[in-house]
């Protein structure tokens, strides 16, 4: 009876209805959650298949549940650089658990990103999610897989020690003076003979300065620059030794912790002459558990420093460069020196740039790569299941996921110290608001009037 099917077409709005309220009152209620997503009751009518010349009746109406999931939130400030959010498309990569992940453990993604560190170093959001990432190597690259899971692990900040950094790179800004008299110990001066050299103390440098660097555990340790000024126009001898010569094992031709010996040249004009230079300008240092013999001029850390090798240029300048060495005639001085490397400092906090690498930073100053956080796309992020904590899962709609570098393919970038808004509009809830109790009313009349004439019809048998 069709009066019958008007009372389930009643029914059915009610429930349909209801379920748009629910979904209206998610998303005012999430109006400033991290990340959320809207949600949207979707109405389908539910006709009856009828013919021409039948009686028509109602099949009322269903609601299916739809969230806006690709449609991103306006980004803001957060407080902390673990507040991450995404610029453009894709999912933070998160799981339940931050160790020993298994084949039954849940792959979710996010786009909530208040990451904070808990009682172990790891980071994980507000709903209690760990944030993954692709570990970095020593030597700084990354391994990455669009599709491998076993290539990511959970961000932990307390594994990040401290750090030390050994010396590479040293160099000199300094001044020569032109018009030094050369010494009386120049005429009996060899570099390689305790009793006639600077290491030793024999023979008193016209310059000498002492230049801190590092080793490969950032160690302090001291090379001493000594010079005198040589009979021939224009060279000055030069001597590099360790301070104390105890830090150090020598080969053949160096003595007294000699680890370089040559002459220094300058031309005409009082800029360095690196062609009739011959002090070495790379210093290679050999590991302190280095066994085998020393040959000429090789020198290594004494054993008992237990460092690594470590190689050392040194910058003297060039002719065609401002800075490095010259010889005019002013007072011998060393202007500056530029060391790289660093003693060894403590973990201070991270960074994280655009492109998704987490730098932890040291008091020492050194900053370095540690983790690098991929980010998930998907052919249809809108059919992605809507699990608890603002997260998604895999489904058949969404198709599988493609872990992408931030900013590259269809990957949107990272933002640090930003968090997403929830992409709700409080006008259009509210007008949502109002139509959809509007249509609740409605659906009650139907009811209310399909009764009215029910009880005409049975009325009218009496």
């Amino acid at each position: 009876m069709s009066i019958n099917s008007a009372l389930w077409a009643g029914a059915s709005g009610l429930l349909a209805n209801s379920s748009a309220l629910a979904a209206v009152s998610d998303n005012i209620a999430n109006v400033n959650t991290v990340g959320y997503k809207r949600a949207q009751a979707v109405f389908s009518p539910l006709y009856e298949s009828t013919g021409v010349t039948s009686r028509y009746a109602s099949g009322g109406v269903s609601t299916s549940n739809r969230f806006q999931i690709s449609t991103g939130g306006l980004l803001t400030p957060g407080t902390s650089p673990t507040d991450l959010a995404i610029a453009g498309n894709g999912f933070f990569v998160v799981r339940p658990v931050a160790s020993g992940a298994t084949a039954t453990d849940a792959v979710l993604f996010t786009r909530s990103g208040a990451f904070s560190a808990d009682s172990e170093g790891n980071l994980r959001n507000d709903a209690g999610l760990f944030l993954y990432g692709w570990p970095v190597a020593a030597d700084g690259s990354v391994t990455t897989n669009p599709s491998d899971l076993s290539g990511l692990e959970a961000i932990n900040l307390s594994a990040i020690g401290g750090a030390a950094e050994a010396t590479t790179s040293v160099g000199l800004n300094a001044n020569l003076q032109a018009s030094q008299a050369v010494s009386a110990d120049e005429a009996t001066y060899a570099a390689g003979v305790s009793g006639t050299n600077m290491a030793s103390g024999a023979v008193t440098p016209d310059f000498q300065r002492n230049i801190q660097i590092y080793d490969s555990q950032g160690g302090a340790r001291t090379i001493t620059l000594s010079m005198l000024k040589s009979s021939t126009a224009n060279e000055w001898h030069t001597e590099l030794h360790i301070s104390p010569p105890s830090d150090i094992l020598t080969g053949a031709s160096l003595v007294d912790g000699q680890i370089a010996t040559g002459t220094i040249a300058f031309d005409a004009n009082g800029e360095i002459d690196l062609g009739n230079t011959t002090l070495p300008l790379t210093l290679d240092f050999l590991s302190s558990t280095n066994a085998g013999p020393l040959g000429a001029n090789e020198f290594q850390w004494a054993t008992a420093t237990g460092v690594a090798g470590q190689s050392i240029t040194l910058n003297i300048g060039s002719p065609t460069q401002p800075g490095g060495m010259t010889q005019y005639d002013s007072p011998s001085t060393l202007t500056s020196t530029q060391v790289n490397g660093s003693a060894f400092g403590t973990f201070t906090g991270v960074d994280v740039d655009d492109e998704g690498f987490v730098y932890a930073k040291f008091s020492n100053g050194i900053i370095r790569k540690t983790y690098q956080i991929p980010i998930a796309t998907f052919v249809n992020a809108n059919g992605l299941n809507v699990e608890g904590g603002g997260a998604y899962s895999v489904t058949p709609d969404s198709g599988n996921y493609t872990f992408n570098v931030p900013g590259t393919a269809s990957a949107g970038t990272i933002a640090s110290s930003t968090l997403e808004n929830s992409n709700v509009d409080l006008a259009t809830e509210f007008t949502s608001l109002i139509t959809t109790q509007r249509a609740y009313s409605a659906s009650s009349k139907i009811i209310t009037t399909a009764d009215e004439m029910l009880d005409e019809a049975i009325r009218m048998k009496r």
